[in-house]
């Protein structure tokens, strides 16, 4: 099992990962008759993606000498559509704080957008990636 979801009422669920025993709490938004005083179930699909492509860079950091990634951040949009309620589109800016030259960069940047979430999102909702470099 990797999570176990509990509803505690008022349009919030509690979420524990079954290995860390970490919890966290979502809401619905107050756009959907919530408090939005968490993360909604579709903020968490779009944060994953940016978690997950900025993680896979660091993986790929690890494999190469004297280049680090450590202080970048992602900042996320989530789009929704109303009617079906659904996310039509997400975007994340990149700010990477990293000495790594322009040929790395690219391998870094192609890196993360074969991000297993990113995959395996359904193919109309658009992702838009912008990544900006700095030192």
């Amino acid at each position: 099992m990797t999570s176990k979801v509990t509803y505690v009422g008022e349009l919030r669920t509690s979420c524990v990962h079954i290995q860390s025993s970490t919890e966290l709490l979502t809401d619905a938004p107050t756009d959907n008759h919530g408090k939005g005083e968490a993360f909604s179930p579709t903020d968490l699909v779009a944060t994953a993606l940016a978690s997950c492509m900025i993680s896979l860079m660091g993986i790929k950091v690890r494999e190469m000498d004297g280049v680090s990634i450590e202080g970048s951040t992602a900042e996320v949009v989530k789009v929704m559509q109303p009617e079906p309620r659904k996310i039509t589109r997400v975007e994340v800016v990149f700010n990477m704080k990293s000495n790594a030259d322009e040929k790395t960069r690219t391998i870094l940047e192609r890196v993360a957008k074969t991000c297993p979430v990113g995959l395996s999102l359904n193919t109309d909702i658009e992702q838009v990636f912008t990544f900006n470099w700095y030192c």
